[in-house]
C-alpha cells in the first residue's frame, strides 16, 4: 500500500518527498517542476534572487506544471560590521582570484536583495509553501503570509527552535539533521550545540510540537525515507539526491564531485559564506580554513559577497576546487538520472523498505 500522510494529503502529493530549496541555481525551474509533476513537492531556493527573478522563476515553474511548489527565503539577519582584520580574509582569497584572472572585490561589499521586496514577490508567486531558513522572519512577514494563505514551513535544528516555530504559527517543521548539506539553519543556539543527527532530532521534534515534521539530512534513498517515516516524520526533504539530476542547475564538475566523493569527505565550513555549511572538502576550503587554524572568513553575508564572483567564474570554467560543493553525508548514494525517474525510484524503494519490515 502506498504511503499516505496528512501532509501529503494537504498538498495533493503522491509521494512524501520534498526537493530541498537550493539557493544559488541548483534548483532550476525544470527541476522544481519535474519533482512536483512526479508527485513530490519541488521548491525554489529564492534567497539570492531579486523580486523580479523570484516572479520570473515562479512563472517558469508554473509554465511546466499546475501542481503545488514551494519557495524558500533566508530570514533577514543583521549585517555585521566589517571586522578589523578584514584584510586577512581578502588575502586568503586573492590568489584564487588571480588564478582565474579576476579582480579581487573591494570594500564595501555588495549587499543582497531587500527582504521585504522578496517577500512581496514570494507572496505573489503562487507558491503553496513559503519556507524560511536562519530563524524566524519579522512578525509583519508572518502576518502577511497568514493573510495570503500559503503554508509556512520553518527550519529547525533543535527542539527549542521547533517550539519557537510552532509558537510563531508555522504549519510544518523541517527538522534539519547535522548530516544535511548546505547551510545550517540554526538560530536559537550555538552552531556547535545544534549538531544533532537526523535520527535523533526527528522523533524528539515530533514529540515536542503538534505539527507535521519533515525530516532533512542524509536521506538519499527509500530506506532513508522509510526510516524517517518510522521516526515520526510525515515527509522528507532531500537536496543532495536532486543535485545530480539531469535538470539540476549546478555545473557538471559539481555533479562529478558529488558522484566521486565518499561519506567522510564533507565537513562544515565558513570559507564560502561566513556561515557554517556542509560541503565536499576542496582546495579553496582547506586554504581559507586550514585544519587547526582559526577561520579567516568574514561573517555572513560579507564572506558570501566576497567569494561570489569567484564561485560564479569557477562554475563557468568547470573548476570544482573553487566551488562551494554543498552536499550531505549520504552522497555515496547519489545517482545520475532525470528527476522524475529519481522520484519514482525513491517511491518504489520506500514501499519495498516498508514491505520488508512488514514481511
Amino acid at each position: 500500500m502506498p504511503v499516505v500522510t496528512p501532509l501529503m494529503q494537504r498538498f495533493g502529493l503522491r509521494h512524501p518527498i520534498l526537493q530541498a530549496p537550493m539557493a544559488g541555481g541548483g534548483d532550476t525551474p525544470a527541476l522544481v517542476a519535474a519533482v512536483s509533476e512526479a508527485g513530490g513537492l519541488g521548491s525554489i531556493g529564492a534567497a539570492y534572487l531579486t523580486p523580479d527573478q523570484i516572479l520570473e522563476t515562479a512563472r517558469a515553474v508554473r509554465a511546466r506544471t499546475a501542481r503545488p511548489f514551494g519557495l524558500n527565503l533566508f530570514s533577514p539577519t543583521p549585517v555585521p560590521e566589517l571586522p578589523a582584520d578584514a584584510d586577512r580574509a581578502v588575502a586568503r582569497v586573492a590568489p584564487f582570484y588571480a588564478e582565474l584572472g579576476l579582480p579581487v572585490p573591494s570594500f564595501p561589499l555588495p549587499q543582497g536583495p531587500d527582504f521585504d521586496a522578496q517577500l512581496t514577490a514570494a507572496l505573489d508567486s503562487g507558491a503553496a509553501v513559503i519556507s524560511f531558513t536562519f530563524g524566524l522572519p519579522p512578525a509583519a512577514a508572518l502576518a502577511a503570509i497568514k493573510a495570503r494563505g500559503p503554508a509556512l514551513f520553518g527550519t529547525a535544528t533543535t527542539v527549542e527552535e521547533a517550539v519557537a516555530w510552532h509558537r510563531a504559527g508555522a504549519d510544518a517543521i523541517v527538522a534539519q539533521g547535522s548530516e544535511a548539506g548546505g547551510h545550517r539553519g540554526s538560530f536559537a543556539v550555538d552552531f556547535a550545540d545544534a549538531m544533532i543527527g537526523t535520527m535523533a532530532l526527528v522523533p524528539q521534534i515530533a514529540d515536542a510540537v503538534p505539527l507535521p515534521v519533515v525530516a532533512s539530512g542524509g536521506i538519499m534513498d527509500g530506506r532513508g525515507i522509510a526510516a524517517a517515516l518510522a521516526l515520526g516524520a510525515e515527509a522528507v526533504q532531500m537536496g543532495t539526491a536532486f543535485l545530480t539530476c539531469d535538470e539540476a542547475g549546478v555545473s557538471d564538475s559539481y555533479k562529478a564531485a558529488i558522484l566521486a566523493a565518499r561519506e567522510h569527505e564533507t565537513r562544515l565550513t565558513r570559507a564560502f559564506s561566513g556561515r557554517p555549511a556542509r560541503g565536499i572538502v576542496n582546495r579553496f576550503m582547506t586554504a581559507v580554513e586550514p585544519p587547526g587554524e582559526t577561520s579567516a572568513a568574514l561573517p555572513f553575508p560579507l564572506q558570501n559577497a566576497l567569494t561570489r564572483p569567484l564561485r560564479g567564474a569557477a562554475g563557468k570554467a568547470g573548476r570544482a576546487e573553487f566551488l562551494s560543493l554543498w552536499a550531505g553525508q549520504g552522497l555515496r548514494l547519489a545517482r545520475r538520472q532525470p528527476a522524475a525517474d529519481l522520484v519514482a525510484r525513491l517511491a518504489a524503494e520506500t514501499e519495498a523498505a516498508i514491505g520488508r519490515l512488514r514481511g
